[in-house]
Parts: structure tokens; C-alpha cells; sequence
């Protein structure tokens, strides 16, 4: 029964690993593949497992981008970074509003929002979305070009995009990445930010759930959660590097069809 569930874990960290960085929705394709590949667990290890898992999937943005994310250079003697820590500081004030909202109305959310319909239409509305904004953007030119750019106000204001992630469907790095592009950030901006927002939130809400489910995990449990870690972290790393490569040359149009087939997909096999 362990290998068939470990099975489970690691074809669930593959969709993890490739569905949390590209705006398509890790929650919508966890639903879909949960119905096929239902793990034999409890429901509360289960609501756990989906969240913490991405823990694995923060780990492969801070080794690729270890050199921006590290505040202090060790060359020749202990150096601060001042730009390293701005960055940070505009990051944490980027993930005050989701961080206020999550703790205070984690359950209800869950509660409301998760189900499969709340996906579908999430799926639709944000691929439409995606779709509409590119083909404004195109004639756009970004008006920040460089993380450094990014003042407290407009980080703040990607937060609050980031606040649409909260209702399971929309994407995370979705709903970042077209707040920071509706904003004047550059593609490859607004990426990055997303990728560097997601460690403070994805490592809280992630500390959350554990807190919730308790430290009393059983052998089986442990195996289960760290395989399905460590392959979300493997597939993270060649997941953002697809990302970053791909719109340097290419804008989310193509997510944004994607996402409303997807939709379409999860109504009609529910319905």
C-alpha cells in the first residue's frame, strides 16, 4: 500500500512543480488529478499535503536564484547587500495584505471557495483575462525593467493581486504576474517578483497547515509528504527556467487559451 501511495506523491509532486510557477493554476489541476489519483490518506493529512508540498517548490527559487535572494556576500569579507535588502523589505511589505486575509479567514475561504465550480470559472475569467491584457500590453512599453525599480508602492499593489490568489483556481503566480504587467512591470519583472513573493507566503501558509494537522505524524505520512517535496523541487527547478526562457520570447497568451480549456475540461467532467 506505501509504494502505491509514494506512486501517488510523486506523480502529484510532478503536477505540483510544473503548476505552481506557470499561471495555470496548481489548485485546479490538484483537483483534477486527486480524482484519479486519490491518496489512500485521511482528509486532513490530504488539505495538509496539498499546501506543504510546496515547500519543495519555494527550495528550487531560492537555488536558482540564491546570488539575488542572499542579502550578504562572503567574497573576501562580510558584506551587507543594501539593494538585497530593500528587495526583501518590498517583498514583505508585498505579502502583508494575503498574510492579514489568510489567517483571519483561512477556514471560511476554504469553505466557500474550494470546490470545483469556483475552479472552472476561476480557470475561464483569468484566462480570458490573460488573453485581453496581453493583447493591450503589446502595445505598452513597460515602465520598470528591473527588480530595483520596483518602489514599496507598486510592491504593494502587487500584493494585493496577490490577495485574487486566495480563491482556488485564479493562480498565485497568475494573478501576481498580471497585476505587475497591469502596472507597467516587464515580463521578466513581474515573473521574478512572483517567484521571490512566493517564499514568505508559500513558507507561511504552508507552516499554517502543519500547525493545524499537528506534529504527530505517522512513518507513512512523513514518506508521503517529502517524496512529494523533493519532486515538486526537482520539477520547480526545470518548470521557472521553461518560464523565464520562454517569455523572453513569447507572452501568456498561450496560458490563457490553456487555462480555458482547462476550465471547460473540469465542468464537463464534473457536470
Amino acid at each position: 500500500m506505501l509504494f502505491s501511495e509514494i506512486i501517488k506523491a510523486i506523480m502529484l509532486g510532478v503536477v505540483e512543480g510544473i503548476t505552481e510557477w506557470l499561471p495555470i493554476s496548481s489548485t485546479g489541476h490538484m483537483i483534477l488529478v486527486d480524482e484519479f489519483l486519490q491518496l489512500n490518506m485521511s482528509e486532513a493529512f490530504k488539505e495538509m499535503f496539498f499546501v506543504v508540498i510546496q515547500l519543495g517548490a519555494i527550495m528550487a527559487v531560492v537555488v536558482l536564484y540564491w546570488n539575488k535572494l542572499i542579502p550578504f556576500s562572503l567574497k573576501r569579507k562580510l558584506t551587507i547587500r543594501n539593494d538585497t535588502i530593500l528587495l526583501w523589505l518590498k517583498i514583505l511589505a508585498a505579502c502583508v495584505p494575503a498574510a492579514i486575509i489568510g489567517l483571519l479567514w483561512d477556514d471560511e475561504i476554504d469553505a466557500l471557495f474550494y470546490n470545483y465550480q469556483t475552479v472552472a470559472v476561476m480557470l475561464i475569467l483569468y484566462g480570458i483575462l490573460f488573453i485581453l491584457i496581453e493583447s493591450r500590453n503589446g502595445k505598452i512599453k513597460p515602465k520598470i525593467n528591473n527588480l530595483s525599480q520596483i518602489s514599496y508602492q507598486t510592491a504593494i499593489m502587487i500584493g494585493l493581486f496577490q490577495l485574487l490568489a486566495l480563491v482556488p483556481g485564479t493562480s498565485r503566480s497568475g494573478a501576481t504576474i498580471l497585476g505587475a504587467i497591469l502596472i507597467g512591470t516587464s515580463r521578466t519583472v513581474a515573473a521574478e517578483f512572483t517567484f521571490f513573493l512566493a517564499i514568505p507566503v508559500m513558507f507561511g501558509a504552508s507552516l499554517l497547515k502543519i500547525y493545524k494537522f499537528g506534529l504527530n505524524f505517522t512513518n507513512d505520512e512523513l514518506t508521503i509528504l517529502f517524496t512529494g517535496m523533493i519532486v515538486a523541487f526537482v520539477v520547480s527547478i526545470l518548470a521557472i527556467k521553461f518560464l523565464v526562457g520562454y517569455i523572453k520570447k513569447h507572452d501568456f497568451k498561450a496560458f490563457g487559451w490553456y487555462r480555458i480549456v482547462l476550465g471547460i475540461i473540469v465542468v464537463l467532467y464534473f457536470w
